[in-house]
C-alpha cells in the first residue's frame, strides 16, 4: 500500500506542472469574465493529471488483491465521468448532455451492482431513482464548489483521509486503498493549486471526486444506512453550500440554471477574505465530519448526538460568519460614501 501511495503522489505531483505547461503553450486556459474568483488566466488540466496518478496507484493495488469487484465497477464509472470532465474542459458541454451522462452512468452502475441507499422495504425502483439522484448531486456539488484555490483539493484530502480511516475501522480494505489514493493524487495536485492558484483541477477533477466520493457506499458495498451517512458527512460543507445556495436562489426566484457568484464561499471572497483562509475554514469543517463518521463507525457512545449537535452548529457558524462579515463590508461601505 506504502508504494502505491508513493507512486502516487509523485505521478500527480510531476504530471500537473507538465501538463499545466503544455496547456499554456496551446492556449487552453480558464480566462477570467465576470463570474471568476480569479484574474489570471490559469490551465484547467489539473484533473487530467491527478486521476491518471490515482489510476496508477490503483493498477498497483489491484496486483496485491486489495479491489473487489465493487471497487472496480465505482472507480470505472467515475474514470468515465473525469473524461466527460476533460472534454467539457478542452470544449465546452452543454449541462443538459452532461446531465444526463452523469445519470446514465450512475444509473448503470447501480442497476449492475444492484445496490441502493433506501431500505429493501420501499420499491426497488424508488430506492434505485433516490441513490442515482444522490451520486449526480455529489457529483455537481463538487463542480460548483471548485471556484476558488485549493478548496475543491482541501476538501477531496480530507474526505480521502475520512474514507481512508473507516476502510480500516470497518474492514474494508478496498474504502482504504481508494481513499489513500485520492489523499496523494490531489496530494500532488494540490501543491500547485493552493493560492495563488497555477493550475486548476477543471471539470475532469471535480466531476471525477464529486463521483466518486457519492458513489463510495457502492464501493464499501454494506451497511447501507451506515455508509450513506458516512458519505455524506465526509463531504458535508460542499453538499450545505450547495442546498443552502439553491435553496436561498428559489425564495430569491432567480434563475437557479444561471451562473452566480453567491455561494457561501464565494461571499467570503466577495467580502474581502482571501482564498487561503476560506479553503482552510472548509478543510476545518471537513474535519468535523470525518470526527463524526469515524465515532458513528466505530458505535461511540454518544456518537449520533455529537454528529446531530455538532454539524449544525458547525452549519450555522458557517452561515453567520458570512453574514457577519458582509455586514462588516457594508458597514464599512456606509462610512466611507465617496470611497470606490
Amino acid at each position: 500500500m506504502i508504494l502505491s501511495v508513493v507512486v502516487t503522489f509523485l505521478v500527480a505531483a510531476g504530471l500537473t506542472p507538465l501538463l499545466a505547461a503544455g496547456a499554456r503553450r496551446r492556449g487552453l486556459l480558464d480566462v477570467p469574465n465576470a463570474r471568476s474568483s480569479h484574474i489570471v488566466a490559469t490551465p484547467r488540466t489539473g484533473g487530467a493529471a491527478f486521476v491518471p496518478a490515482f489510476l496508477v496507484g490503483m493498477v498497483i493495488v489491484e496486483t496485491q488483491g486489495a479491489l473487489t469487484y465493487e471497487a472496480r465497477l465505482v472507480v470505472g464509472s467515475a474514470t468515465v465521468l473525469a473524461l466527460l470532465g476533460l472534454a467539457d474542459d478542452l470544449r465546452s458541454l452543454s449541462a443538459t448532455a452532461r446531465l444526463l451522462v452523469q445519470a446514465a452512468v450512475a444509473c448503470a452502475l447501480v442497476l449492475v451492482l444492484d445496490w441502493q441507499l433506501l431500505p429493501s422495504l420501499l420499491p426497488s425502483w424508488i430506492g434505485i431513482a433516490v441513490t442515482v439522484l444522490w451520486i449526480v448531486a455529489c457529483t455537481n456539488a463538487y463542480n460548483f464548489m471548485d471556484g476558488i484555490d485549493g478548496i475543491a483539493g482541501g476538501q477531496a484530502i480530507v474526505a480521502g483521509l475520512g474514507w481512508a480511516v473507516l476502510g480500516f475501522v470497518i474492514g474494508s480494505p478496498p474504502a482504504a486503498a481508494i481513499g489513500l489514493l485520492v489523499t496523494a493524487a490531489v496530494g500532488g495536485f494540490l501543491i500547485y493549486n493552493w493560492a495563488p492558484a497555477r493550475v486548476f483541477m477543471g471539470d475532469a477533477g471535480s466531476a471525477f471526486l464529486g463521483f466518486l466520493f457519492g458513489a463510495m457506499p457502492l464501493a464499501v458495498g454494506e451497511d447501507r444506512p451506515g455508509s450513506m451517512i458516512w458519505a455524506a458527512l465526509l463531504v458535508w460543507p460542499f453538499l450545505f453550500d450547495t442546498g443552502f445556495t439553491l435553496v436561498r436562489r428559489i425564495r430569491r426566484r432567480e434563475d437557479i440554471f444561471s451562473a452566480h457568484r453567491s455561494h457561501l464561499y464565494q461571499r467570503l471572497t466577495i467580502a474581502g477574505s482571501s482564498h487561503s483562509p476560506v479553503a482552510m475554514l472548509y478543510v476545518i469543517l471537513a474535519l468535523i465530519g470525518v470526527v463524526a463518521s469515524i465515532a458513528l463507525a466505530l458505535h461511540t457512545a454518544g456518537a449520533a448526538t455529537f454528529t446531530a449537535i455538532a454539524v449544525p452548529l458547525a452549519a450555522f457558524f458557517l452561515w453567520r460568519y458570512v453574514t457577519s462579515r458582509e455586514a462588516h463590508v457594508a458597514g464599512r461601505s456606509h462610512s466611507f460614501p465617496f470611497s470606490s
